[in-house]
């Protein structure tokens, strides 16, 4: 489908995705294929927003340059990843639209950041030409989980004008629980599995009351959402919902332990998978 003839009753997709260890970018196996899959589903959007969980501000911030350039945020890995380039372009109207669509707090236009490994670990294997044009928002950290949902309903509206949202996280994230081991496994602790679930569960029965209060859940939540940077993204996903969306999960596995895959896919348009 061409996407300059998408209706305003076509609503774009909303998605959740895990994206786990930086090495998934140059690593071949089933997440990266879950990801290659779904991008199969839905017409090539107009642009895309993401909302990274390695994107942590004072204040809210846009990016709003021409050229968005590829940050390799991270430290200890192989020199192929660092050399990884994702030359997507910006879009700064989308941009400053995203400033006048967000009512709730003061969102300026950034200069500086440019595409971290939360959005182009996934998205280089969405869209491998890097010809979509991204914009990232970032996550300002003295905001609560209510106000992140409350700035997502916000954006809302961009999924009626051909653009598809991404937030990029996990849902259960504890680095300091993984079993390195067993890395590239797919397995899962007892509370891993159990929270992982549950968060599931509260998505499914709208249930947003629970997804804001994991802080009062007790120890396996302090367990496998030890902070909230990978968790918060998925707010981003849960407040761009429609009535009409139908809800469903992909890449649903534990790897290494204590992380989880789980991607989440928002999608009023099932007739376009």
């Amino acid at each position: 489908m061409d996407t300059d003839k998408i209706q305003k009753s076509e609503i774009f997709p909303s998605l959740f995705l895990g994206h786990g260890s930086p090495m998934n970018a140059i690593e071949e196996n089933e997440f990266v294929e879950g990801l290659r899959n779904v991008s199969k589903t839905f017409p090539e959007p107009k642009a895309i927003l993401v909302i990274s969980a390695h994107w942590l501000t004072d204040g809210t911030f846009v990016t709003a340059m021409e050229h968005p350039p590829t940050i390799h945020d991270f430290g200890g890995f192989p020199k192929a990843l660092f050399e990884v380039q994702y030359p997507a372009p910006g879009n700064p109207s989308l941009a400053k639209e995203i400033q006048s669509l967000v009512k709730s707090q003061s969102v300026q236009l950034d200069y500086d950041w440019g595409l971290d490994h939360g959005t182009w670990s996934v998205l280089k294997h969405m869209y491998p030409r890097a010809n979509v044009p991204i914009v990232q928002l970032s996550m300002d950290y003295k905001l609560s989980i209510e106000k992140h949902f409350e700035i997502a309903k916000e954006l809302s509206p961009l999924r009626e004008q051909g653009i598809l949202i991404v937030a990029s996280g996990n849902i259960v994230h504890n680095l300091r629980m993984v079993a390195w081991d067993r890395l590239n496994e797919v397995y899962g602790f007892d509370w891993a599995l159990s929270v992982n679930q549950k968060v599931k569960d509260w998505i499914l029965s709208g249930d947003t009351q629970s997804l804001f209060s994991i802080r009062s859940k007790g120890k396996e939540f302090e367990w496998a959402i030890p902070t909230t940077e990978h968790y918060l993204p998925l707010l981003y996903t849960i407040g761009t919902q429609f009535p009409s969306d139908q809800i469903s999960f992909f890449n649903d596995k534990p790897v290494a332990g204590a992380l989880t895959m789980t991607s989440v896919r928002l999608d009023s348009n099932p007739q376009l998978n």
